[in-house]
């Protein structure tokens, strides 16, 4: 099973970061506002960024690296991955 971590560009300009193994299905969620209660505040949401990573450990290790990132980095990243397409579910 594949695991992701990702990251979501609020209506406010902010960042979320959280992992899932569907990427689609939990963009979803969010954007009915039944996601994070951060995400729920400040929806709209759109995805901004994603990575596939090895298992479960590996993607909530990454998910706390990129919320320890100030939020010019993961603008860039965002940028860099603008127009990737979401993974096959």
């Amino acid at each position: 099973m594949p695991f992701f971590c990702y990251l979501l560009e609020c209506a406010d300009g902010s960042f979320y970061c959280g992992w899932t193994t569907n990427v689609e299905r939990r963009l979803k969620i969010h954007q009915r506002g039944k996601g994070a209660r951060y995400t729920r505040m400040n929806g709209p949401v759109k995805l901004a960024y994603f990575e596939e990573v090895e298992d479960r450990k590996a993607a909530m290790k990454r998910e706390i690296a990129i919320k320890r990132l100030p939020h010019e980095k993961k603008r860039r990243m965002a940028e860099e991955f603008a127009g990737e397409q979401l993974p096959d579910s």
